[in-house]
């Protein structure tokens, strides 16, 4: 049986835009069996090029094929609710070209969806917008509901907060696609090819990566090397398939035959 990975970023491959050692060795390894790779991020905001250079300044060289965004699941899952619909997107970079790639028309009146994504240039004009097309009949998407990570200084707010807001002023609640959903992890999987038998995912996180995995059947490994830590698995119903330090340590062939 042929099988395939599901690889979180941050918190797997690098941690603060450095390099967490061994994963370089590791993505090779894995490009020298012809094992397939997913690089699959939360993050709307890049591009899968974008991601492509960022990656390749650490050592590792891989194609925009290797990457999967919440903005290209975002994308996808709106062409199939509404095909060549509009959206009024509070977001960018890499949100607005998947739109875009997807039929999709951006529009400042009258979308059938608003979409919020990461992105420091939307005003809380665009938010006030925003609200009123979602009380005229706009249905809200969030790319991800990531939380904002509490850190001073930190030029960012998560997603999550950007909804709670136009939440509270419509009273609507936003649809959100990216991980844990299973609409991301699923067409993620269909996007490298592979049976939810065949899928291994490999993520720092109990909340997203872990739980997204558990609840579709794919085989999970949680790294040690992010925000997940030994002593959280306690608080959860559910657990890993593997657990590892960091991908450095994986042994692959007792990866690969994880049921």
């Amino acid at each position: 049986m042929k099988k395939g990975f599901l690889i979180d970023m941050d918190g797997v491959i690098y941690g603060n835009d450095t390099l967490i050692p061994g994963a370089d060795k590791f993505i090779k390894t894995l490009q020298k069996e012809n094992i397939p790779f997913l690089f699959m991020t939360n993050n709307s905001q890049r591009t899968p090029l974008d991601t492509v250079n960022k990656v390749a300044r650490m050592g590792i060289k891989i194609k925009e094929e290797n990457v999967y965004t919440s903005a290209m699941a975002t994308a996808y899952f709106l062409s199939f609710m509404n095909s060549n619909g509009t959206a009024y997107v509070l977001g960018e970079g890499g949100l607005i070209s998947s739109l875009h790639q997807h039929g999709y028309t951006l529009v400042n009146q009258n979308p059938d969806f608003v979409v919020v994504g990461e992105g420091r240039n939307f005003t809380l004009e665009m938010v006030n917008n925003a609200v009123d097309m979602i009380l005229s009949g706009a249905k809200l998407i969030a790319t991800n509901l990531d939380p904002s990570p509490m850190k001073k200084g930190w030029s960012n707010l998560g997603i999550k907060a950007i909804v709670a807001m136009i939440e509270e002023a419509t009273g609507k609640k936003a649809f959100s696609v990216g991980k844990p959903s299973p609409v991301m992890m699923r067409s993620a999987r269909k996007y490298l090819g592979l049976e939810a038998r065949e899928t291994i995912i490999i993520g720092d996180t109990m909340d997203t990566d872990i739980l997204g995995g558990v609840q579709l059947g794919y085989t999970t490994i949680l790294t040690l090397s992010g925000v997940s830590k030994e002593n959280d698995l306690n608080d959860y119903a559910f657990k890993p398939d593997l657990i590892i330090n960091s991908v450095a340590e994986l042994d692959l062939k007792k990866a690969l035959e994880l049921q």
